[in-house]
């Protein structure tokens, strides 16, 4: 797996994360109010992904996508906090899951297929 590759994987898992959060709760999915929901948690995701990289991972494994949801969840809600946006337990917990979730699901899914062809 390339690294821009998975960096790209996990930026669409966070701007679907991003979507599904402003829809449900009624917050519309204009351009500019998506993009001052996404900023704080794409900027987690660079910082945990310059760590991973920093450490010559590739970023493919469960390990990797643990650091880069720790990252991206703990930079994003610093910054939330810093910009003024809430930050209540029960969004931490989910952004947790959902991350958690999404980052480590594709990374199994690619790990299964790739399994199969050998």
């Amino acid at each position: 797996m390339r690294r821009l590759t998975g960096f790209a994987a996990d930026l669409l898992c966070v701007v679907v994360f991003v979507a599904i959060g402003r829809s449900t709760h009624d917050h519309g999915l204009a351009p500019t109010g998506v993009l001052s929901t996404l900023w704080p948690f794409a900027t987690g995701l660079a910082v945990g992904w310059i760590f991973i990289i920093r450490r010559g991972r590739s970023g493919a494994s469960l390990g990797d996508a643990a650091l880069i949801v720790i990252a991206t969840v703990t930079v994003g809600m610093i910054l939330r906090v810093l910009a003024g946006q809430g930050t209540a337990l029960a969004f931490i917990i989910v952004s947790l899951l959902f991350l958690a979730l999404t980052f480590g699901g594709w990374r199994i899914v690619l790990r299964t297929l790739s399994r199969r062809r050998r």
